[in-house]
């Protein structure tokens, strides 16, 4: 049957789905959620169906189109498409064999992955898939079909090199930008550090978007291929390539539920890795309790399943533990994270010696993985590129190919609506709560508002007086500084004994 074509403007997120009216559905035994396939001249859209009670939201005879349908047709309002009835896709019944509790074969993961990059499979059975894998555990075969699976239905980074190197943190730590000053380290040591990183989704930022306070971080899988085999090391936000694509949509079902399957997330990472064609990667896995990960017992658990399921996807992985009770660094929200890092990276006397530290130690860790010097070695190597000023200038290389323009960590604009927090007593800092902190950052406007956020001036240990700044709140409007003086306030980030 042939429907006229209506532009919904709307973009389900991912899922191919148009909208008939009742009346047409029902002529054509046409359900919720049903299967249908729309043709538009050579172009096919496998798509699920939607119904519209209401014939002023969808006339009789019309289609409504999302915008997934839309692009993939190429298709115009007003046009013809015709619809045709299909089954549904053999992987829902390959979901429902995860459920009943099954190992699936390979194939079957495969199928599945690839249903959900084309957009087959809808919000319902996607997020059983999710459910099934997190009630009935992956085992390690299944998790390296899936790592397997993810990065064969995606774009995959050609870069000319025996050895890639990547990192990962499994996060829950404000702060903590280390791989702004791990990645300049690493290239300036002539290692191949193709970087892609994330975009904040409940934090003060992620790291593409402090690395977007210096540079842009949106470009092309073949420009960033350029980049790196000219100057061996790039900072680019994932999102804008399609690395891996299913596993930004599995992350979206997980969010609400809260579901952090262990098999999903290690092939969630793995897969990314692969995309970018790592051979050498290094994990972080903070231990507090507010991390991912709470105790020594479950992190060094977690640190052998990288290892293995990355032996068996041919890449050689090694993990180490670190403190994930306070922030890493002083700044919190984009443009205060990028001066840590520059004033890191150039050397500044104020510059966070705990962010510095850490940096080091991946760095050195992964230049002894990599064969860049002898074991218990990496340390001193990756403390001499940074002191030589090699790194800092190597990041200038990064900053200038992304299309950014050099600046010092001074030059870098702030909220100018400031607070101060001093202490209330003298005394030593018990404690300062990653969430609480990230908390505030957000409600100061981080990471929408670039200059937002706030500057710890302590950290855990340090000794006070009584009226000595604690932090400072930067936000770029009076309303967004009440906001974060009042979560502020009414939680207690860090405590004084």
């Amino acid at each position: 049957m042939n429907f006229k074509v209506k532009d919904l403007d709307i973009a389900s997120g991912g899922i191919m789905v148009v909208v008939v009216n009742q009346e047409d559905a029902i002529n054509l035994d046409l359900h919720h959620g049903d299967r249908v396939g729309i043709i538009y001249g050579k172009k096919h859209a496998h798509v699920i169906i939607d119904i519209a009670e209401s014939k002023k939201t969808i006339p009789l005879g019309e289609i409504g189109l999302f915008e997934e349908v839309l692009d993939h047709l190429g298709v115009k309002k007003g046009k013809k498409v015709k619809l045709v009835l299909e089954e549904k896709p053999i992987s829902v019944h390959y979901i429902k064999e995860k459920l009943k509790g099954k190992k699936l074969e390979a194939y079957k993961i495969h199928e599945i992955v690839k249903d959900i990059v084309a957009g087959r499979l809808s919000n319902i059975e996607l997020t059983y898939f999710v459910a099934g894998s997190f009630a009935r555990k992956l085992s390690s075969k299944e998790t390296v079909a899936l790592t397997k699976a993810m990065i064969d239905t995606g774009e995959t980074l050609k870069v000319r090199s025996k050895i890639i190197v990547d990192k990962h943190c499994t996060g829950g730590v404000a702060g903590n930008r280390t791989t702004m000053i791990v990645v300049p380290i690493i290239a300036a040591a002539g290692l191949k550090m193709p970087k892609t990183s994330s975009r904040a989704i409940t934090s003060p930022a992620g790291t593409a978007d402090t690395m977007e306070v210096l540079t842009p971080v949106n470009t092309s899988k073949e420009r960033m291929e350029k980049i790196v085999s000219n100057i061996n090391g790039c900072i680019m936000w994932g999102g804008a390539m399609n690395l891996a694509p299913a596993d930004d949509k599995i992350i979206k079902v997980e969010r609400p539920l809260r579901i952090d399957a262990e098999g999903q997330m290690l092939a969630s990472i793995l897969a990314k890795k692969g995309s970018v064609g790592a051979t050498h990667v290094l994990i972080d896995i903070p231990i507090g309790k507010e991390t991912k990960i709470h105790n020594l017992r479950k992190a060094k658990h977690l640190g052998k399943r990288f290892v293995d399921i990355g032996k068996k996807l041919g890449m050689k992985v090694n993990y180490m533990t670190s403190n994930g009770n306070e922030p890493i660094g002083n700044g919190i929200g984009p443009a205060l994270e990028a001066k840590d890092v520059l004033k890191v990276l150039q050397r500044s006397d104020s510059r966070p010696f705990d962010l510095e530290r850490k940096s080091v130690m991946m760095a050195g860790r992964i230049l002894e993985m990599a064969g860049k010097c002898n074991k218990g070695k990496g340390i001193e190597l990756a403390q001499s590129i940074l002191d030589s000023g090699k790194a800092g200038q190597k990041m200038k290389e990064i900053i200038k190919a992304q299309g950014g323009k050099i600046v010092k960590s001074s030059d870098i604009r702030v909220g100018r609506e400031t607070y101060d927090l001093v202490a209330d007593k003298s005394g030593k800092i018990k404690d300062i709560e990653n969430h609480i902190i990230s908390n505030v950052a957000r409600f100061a406007g981080a990471p929408a508002d670039k200059g937002a956020g706030l500057y710890l001036h302590v950290h855990e240990g340090d000794k006070v007086k009584k009226g000595d700044k604690i932090l400072t709140i930067h936000a770029d409007s009076k309303e967004k500084l009440k906001f974060a003086k009042k979560v502020l306030f009414s939680n207690k980030g860090v405590l004084i004994k």
